[in-house]
């Protein structure tokens, strides 16, 4: 039977999730269903029932570096070899649809899920995401790259309205998505929960259709995030093809309504059922049982792939000083006796909180890795702090005898953000590591020993001591084997070639956006524009503790003999060293001068060079596609001005010993900028008045205040401020339950936040069916301080709600 000759009330039943983790297919059109899982490092096939939130038991798996740390790489070859493993372990555990990678851009680095997304720059994010999608999907398993789009923060994500203007949405906040989908064509995308512009994303169909479709040629199946989805019929016309995870029958009875009420076409319907089933069919396989294991062979093979990429990703960011006063003390030389400080170091954080959390198939740590390298002698090991925060300075005490031990010689100490500081559904509060291992690593260093730092994070941290260590290893959050890989960094049997994928602050009152950032009310007003990261740093001329592609390595490397033409650039790359290494070549564009407005310079290409002792190579980096574009708002089309622009080549923003002017041919003349724009036009965004936002957006942008009247799509935190006692109650308990968990076992209650983050809408997503809309304006009433009322029409909605799922239930089984 052919798909369109089943009946509206079937095919509007595949729109939606017919569990936690999988579709429904349809057996009289030989449509199978499909199975979902959490993926982007690592595969999460949860047992029995399942959640969204990383809490319920899930299989063994290989958990891999989170994105975050990948993207130090830049090389989307490896990413593509990480991405094969996990395709690999997805289709072995029984699992179609891998949700992921994580690529929003890092707007700012507080943001609880930084550590699941590349990078600040779209360029980075795209083409390693191109990579992990294209060796995922190698496998026949679907890769479903995520949050799509403008998803900057996690405090009110279900509840939050991304109001972006036009042409920093296109170019910055796209365009990474853009390059993913032209280069690797998944098969899937997933929506983010937030709003863009005051549209859903689900149901948002300039994003979903005019640009992601029709402009970019995607032809796979979008997904809903977990409870994302906000209007069933509206995300069919707009082109959001399935729901999850499973609203039960109420969007399909909302579905079948509007066909009948002639308010939706039947062939919209058509046209998304066919999405699912295009996608069921893409990866649909045999053989594997759903209670299946991975085979110890593979797990074993994984796992040093996982400790590969770890090595790949490690970044240098200090040995000794430029002026020489503090010497070099890496890699460790042979017979160096090393003190191991730090909880870290013996009990290892390599991933983050949250949905990605994986079960990992194998654990390591560092103390352990150290102690079985030949050649170092470990002296001795101190935990040094509490690993949840407070100060204890008998730990401190301990670990200071041990580093002025006459029986070491260097200190290795491991710290950095514990586990309740980077999580799903959390936002970071501060930008500083406890003040515990702020005060030990000063201790340690005052007993003059060398002292190395190994930084464990998802993403920037200040950084107070710097200038009095000897030595900084940044590891992120390296996976199950990143032990093994930083003790083989710190040895020298790997030489470091990661580079910094974001800019570190010095403070986190330099960035951008700190000071509206996260946004505590409904809209989330970037406006800062395009002034993010390096853009922003490079353009405003403020001073960073890293630029963005910065990184160290055992070798030193020389960048020579630029040359450029209308198709690219060629420069030459010699390694000066004795050992091998590998460097990360980066070009810049600055655009022409009296041009459109733009940031000082931009990414526009880069490429990872391996090279032996003393060899040098030819580098050629293509121009492209997105190397001189600028997105026009007013015919809202890309264009090109004609003009000279700066190629800049080099290893990190500021570090671009290589320079050249080449004239190119657009298609516009110069676009002079409105002088209007004001301080954007020198990245001063912390400064712009309202008159400067209304020329970059284009329109007046005002945030609404509190919200006094409660509506369906207001998270149920803001009932705080409710007239009425029993929702501004349950908002309350919620908060002070949430934070009571977190400071007990030192990680965030994920159910509580979820709950406190969601609007009431999301009820009739989230409970197979047992809450529909009628019964979620009933909750709306209760909000409003209509306690009694808003009961009653509850308690009549669910016992209508039974009935109306079980018609449908029937009309299926008949058919």
């Amino acid at each position: 039977m052919e798909l369109e000759e089943l009946s509206v009330t079937e095919k509007a039943a595949m729109l939606s999730g017919g569990s936690e983790w999988d579709s429904r297919g349809n057996e009289r059109a030989g449509i199978p269903s499909f199975v979902m899982s959490d993926g982007p490092h690592g595969v999460r096939r949860q047992l029995g029932a399942g959640d969204h939130l990383g809490i319920g038991a899930s299989k063994p798996a290989t958990c891999f570096p989170t994105a975050g740390t990948v993207a130090n790489s830049w090389d989307p070859t490896l990413a593509a070899e990480m991405g094969k493993a996990l395709g690999r372990e997805a289709h072995d555990l029984g699992v179609n649809v891998l949700l992921g990678p994580g690529m929003n851009i890092k707007r700012n680095p507080l943001c609880g899920r930084n550590f699941e997304y590349y990078s600040e720059d779209p360029q980075v994010a795209g083409r390693m995401a191109a990579g992990l999608v294209k060796g995922i999907q190698s496998n026949g398993v679907a890769s479903c790259p995520k949050h799509f789009a403008v998803n900057s923060q996690e405090l009110r994500r279900q509840a939050s309205n991304s109001v972006v203007d036009e042409r920093t949405l296109r170019e910055l906040y796209l365009t990474g998505f853009e390059i993913m989908i032209r280069e690797a064509r998944p098969w899937a995308i997933m929506t983010s929960y937030n709003q863009i512009n005051g549209t859903y994303a689900h149901e948002n169909k300039h994003l979903l259709t005019e640009i992601l479709r029709q402009e970019w040629g995607f032809d796979g199946t979008v997904i809903s995030d977990w409870g994302g989805s906000d209007s069933a019929v509206a995300a069919v016309k707009a082109g959001g093809s399935l729901e999850m995870p499973s609203p039960g029958y109420t969007s399909v009875r909302e579905l079948v309504g509007a066909v009948q009420a002639g308010t939706l076409a039947e062939a919209d319907i058509n046209v998304r059922a066919r999405e699912v089933a295009k996608l069921a069919q893409r990866t649909h396989f045999e053989g594997v049982g759903r209670d299946d294991l991975m085979a110890d062979d593979v797990a074993k093979d994984h796992h040093n792939v996982a400790r590969h990429v770890a090595e790949n990703t490690s970044v240098l960011l200090k040995n000794g000083s430029a002026d020489g006063k503090i010497a070099p003390v890496l890699p460790l030389k042979s017979g160096t006796r090393v003190a191991v400080v730090g909880d870290m170091a013996e009990t290892a954080r390599y991933q983050g909180s949250g949905s990605s959390k994986v079960n990992a198939t194998d654990e390591e740590n560092l103390l352990d890795q150290l102690k079985k390298i030949d050649g170092v002698e470990v002296a001795g090991y101190q935990q040094g702090y509490e690993r949840h925060g407070g100060k204890n300075n008998v730990l401190v005490e301990d670990a200071v005898a041990l580093a002025a031990s006459d029986t070491t010689d260097v200190v290795v100490a491991v710290v950095g953000l514990d586990e309740r500081s980077e999580s799903e559904g959390l936002d970071r509060s501060t930008m500083a590591i406890p003040e515990g291992q702020n005060d030990l690593v000063k201790a340690l260093v005052a007993t003059g020993k060398p002292v190395v730092v190994v930084l464990v994070a998802g993403s920037p941290v200040e950084l107070p001591w710097f200038d009095d260590v000897s030595a900084l290893l940044y590891i992120g959050l390296s996976g199950q084997a990143g032990a093994s890989a930083t003790a083989r960094v710190l040895t020298g049997e790997v030489n470091p070639s990661g580079h910094l994928a974001e800019t570190w602050p010095i403070k986190y009152e330099d960035v951008p956006s700190s000071g509206w950032y996260p946004a505590i009310g409904r809209d989330a007003i970037y406006r800062e524009g395009p002034f993010v990261g390096y853009r922003y740093y490079e353009t405003a001329g403020v001073p960073v503790r890293f630029p963005f592609g910065y990184g160290l390595s055992y070798s030193t490397f020389t960048y020579s003999d630029l040359t450029s033409d209308e198709n690219g650039v060629t420069f030459a790359i010699t390694n000066n060293s004795d050992i091998p290494g590998a460097t990360v070549a980066q070009m810049y564009v600055r655009g022409p001068q009296g041009g459109a407005m733009r940031p000082d310079r931009e990414l526009k290409g880069f490429k990872k060079v391996f090279l032996g002792p003393q060899e040098t190579k030819a580098v050629t980096i293509p121009f492209d596609r997105y190397t001189f574009r600028h997105y026009d708002v007013v015919p809202g089309t890309w264009k090109t001005e004609t003009g000279e622009r700066e190629i800049l080549v080099g290893d990190s923003v500021e570090n671009l010993p290589l320079s050249t002017k080449q004239m190119i041919q657009g298609d516009i003349d110069l676009c002079p900028p409105n002088p209007v724009l004001g301080h954007y036009l020198k990245g001063q965004v912390k400064d712009v008045t309202d008159n400067e936002m209304t020329a970059l957006f284009g329109h007046g942008v005002i945030a609404p205040g509190k919200t006094v009247v409660f509506g369906e799509n207001d998270p149920i935190s803001s009932w705080k401020d409710s007239r009425g006692f029993v929702a501004r109650t349950v908002a309350k308990v919620l908060a002070k339950k949430e934070a009571k968990v977190r400071q007990k076992t030192g990680q965030p209650d994920l159910n509580i936040l979820f709950i406190l983050n969601m609007p009431p809408r999301a009820m009739c997503k989230m409970t197979q069916g047992m809450i529909d809309s009628a019964m979620v304006q009933a909750v709306v009433k209760i909000a409003n301080g209509h306690t009694f009322r808003g009961a009653g029409s509850f308690i009549a909605g669910y016992f209508r709600n039974i009935s109306a799922n079980k018609r449908v239930a029937k009309e299926l089984e008949n058919k």
